[in-house]
C-alpha cells in the first residue's frame, strides 16, 4: 500500500520541496524541521517532530534519520535506526503535465495534502 498525490508543479518544484529543509518544514508535519547537512546518501539528518494535535507529544522529539538513496529527481529515501524501515518519496513527471508523488507506505495522505497546497499555492 502507498500514498500518492498528482500535483500541478514542475518536477524540480517538487524536488526541491521534497530535499530542502524549509519547504519540507512546511508539509511533511507541518511546525517540525528537518536539518539536511548534506544531501547525499549515507548522510544523517535530523527531523524533529514538534507536539501537535496530530500526535501526543508534550516536547519536541529530536530524530536522526539516515539517507538511503537520493537520486535527482526521481527518489528521496531516509530510515530511522533500521534500514528495514526505509521511507521513500519517488517523483515522476506525468505527460499530460505536473509531477505524481508516491510515499512507499500508506499513513501520508495528509502531508501530501500539505505539499500539493503548497506547491499549487492553494491551502487544504
Amino acid at each position: 500500500m502507498t500514498s500518492s498525490i498528482w500535483i500541478d508543479a514542475a518536477i524540480e518544484q517538487v524536488w526541491q520541496a521534497i530535499t530542502e529543509e524549509e519547504p519540507l518544514s512546511k508539509w511533511y508535519a507541518p511546525g517540525s524541521t528537518w536539518a539536511i547537512p548534506r544531501l547525499a546518501a549515507g548522510e544523517k539528518m535530523i527531523f524533529t517532530l514538534m507536539p501537535s494535535e496530530h500526535n501526543q507529544l508534550t516536547e519536541p522529539l529530536p530524530m536522526e534519520l539516515k539517507i538511503e538513496r537520493v537520486s535527482k529527481h526521481q527518489e528521496f529515501a531516509f530510515y530511522l535506526e533500521v534500514p528495514e524501515t526505509v521511507i521513500a518519496i519517488s517523483i515522476a513527471e506525468e505527460p499530460q503535465g505536473g509531477t505524481t508523488v508516491r510515499f512507499n507506505m500508506a499513513g501520508y495522505d495528509a502531508s501530501l495534502a500539505y505539499l500539493k497546497a503548497l506547491l499549487e499555492g492553494t491551502t487544504s
